[in-house]
């Protein structure tokens, strides 16, 4: 059976508007976690958020896109949709074949419009809204279809945290069962009063920078971010660039609370194991692993536990939303991309903010930059709902 094949990367963060510029940041520890510049809520002065460093309106004019015809959400997937299928030199006939899928993932959409909506449908009940369109977790992957004028499979996954792993593993599926010859892949959210009200109503976001794996965390901090893969068959690849192998994948539901993993982290534990099945590694061989590590009391210590008893021994890990915050649906692809970085610079970034262990469980992340030799790495995603995606990457 062909591989599947990772042949162009394309990435928008707070740390960065390409990888590189992203991969630099993580090699010196340098956070994008701070005080919004752009993004409009009472909590801007309160709780630290990981916004782009760039307002809607001028994001649109660098795209060439009218700025009343798309959401920010729309023009962060826009601009890295484009890097990776520039990074991948497809031609437009490639883009536009029946056999080039488009998958693409959201928590946010629209919704960060909101206000503007509501305003809109009170002042013109009898007409509706023209923001309702664009309303959905869905709408940015049609802007991406019509902008590419993509003519295959097309789907938008929207399973919380979990959202943009789902829309990689789901691909890679999709290319592995003749349904398509190669994917686009990914997934964006932006920052969102819906979302930053809603989990401050949880209590889970925390009001300092957060800290990953550490006995104190006092919750997450949200951020923005877009991030998509172009997945071919190797075969069909063989003079092209290519990143890492997307060896495996495992999704489970831990079926357990809305927002929260059981205590034996039941989910996280089937979503790693049926990884490491589906790639036939055993634990052994994951070299890395860049955790689902939210820096909230429950993930962390539940992902601990699940890491635990999977691997006799647990592999480094480190959570990198201590540099981009919690970036919802986008967080997989994102991710992805950082784990693809390291297996190609053979490098690993550290977690930031952590001083000591939690007392249950007494893993400690990897908290300096390295190299070092690295051939299989773990992409962990996990989502309210109980929503648990592993994904494993290798060196090619």
């Amino acid at each position: 059976m062909s591989r599947i094949v990772v042949t162009g990367i394309g990435i928008i963060t707070a740390l960065g508007d390409t990888a590189e510029e992203n991969r630099s940041a993580l090699q010196q520890g340098k956070t994008g976690i701070g005080r919004a510049r752009f993004f409009e809520s009472r909590y801007t002065k309160t709780l630290p958020l990981a916004e782009i460093n760039i307002s809607t309106e001028a994001l649109a004019e660098k795209l060439h896109i009218d700025p009343l015809a798309a959401t920010r959400t729309d023009l962060l997937a826009l601009h890295s949709a484009r890097q990776a299928i520039a990074d991948a030199q497809w031609s437009n006939e490639t883009l536009q074949s029946s056999k080039t899928a488009l998958i693409g993932a959201s928590t946010v959409g629209g919704m960060c419009l909101t206000d503007e909506m509501y305003a809109d449908a009170n002042a013109t009940s009898s007409n509706g809204s023209g923001y309702l369109q664009s309303y959905s977790n869905s709408a940015n992957t049609s802007f991406l279809q019509q902008q590419f004028n993509v003519k295959g499979i097309v789907n938008t996954f929207n399973t919380a945290c979990s959202s943009s792993a789902n829309a990689i593993m789901y691909g890679a599926r999709l290319i592995r069962n003749g349904m398509a010859d190669r994917a686009i892949v990914g997934g964006v959210d932006s920052l969102s009063k819906y979302t930053v009200n809603g989990f401050n109503a949880l209590m889970i976001l925390s009001d300092q920078l957060c800290r990953p794996f550490d006995v104190e965390r006092k919750g997450l901090n949200l951020g923005e971010g877009a991030a998509f893969l172009i997945l071919e068959k190797e075969e069909g690849a063989l003079e092209k660039n290519k990143y890492a192998v997307v060896a495996g994948y495992g999704n489970s539901n831990d079926a357990f609370h809305p927002s929260s993993t059981s205590a034996e982290g039941e989910g996280p534990y089937l979503s790693m194991k049926r990884a490491l099945d589906s790639a036939r590694l055993q634990p052994g061989n994951i070299d890395f692993i860049n955790a689902h590590g939210t820096a909230t009391e429950n993930n962390d210590e539940t992902e601990s536990v699940a890491m635990q008893r999977l691997f006799e021994t647990v592999p480094e890990f480190a959570s990198t939303k201590s540099y981009t915050g919690h970036t919802l649906g986008a967080a997989g692809a994102v991710e992805a991309v950082y784990s693809i970085l390291s297996l190609q610079h053979q490098e690993v970034y550290p977690s930031l903010h952590f001083e000591k262990e939690i007392e249950t469980t007494k893993l400690t992340p990897v908290v300096s930059y390295n190299k070092r030799d690295l051939s299989h790495i773990m992409s962990n995603s996990f989502g309210f709902g109980g929503n648990c995606t592993s994904l494993i990457f290798s060196k090619v």
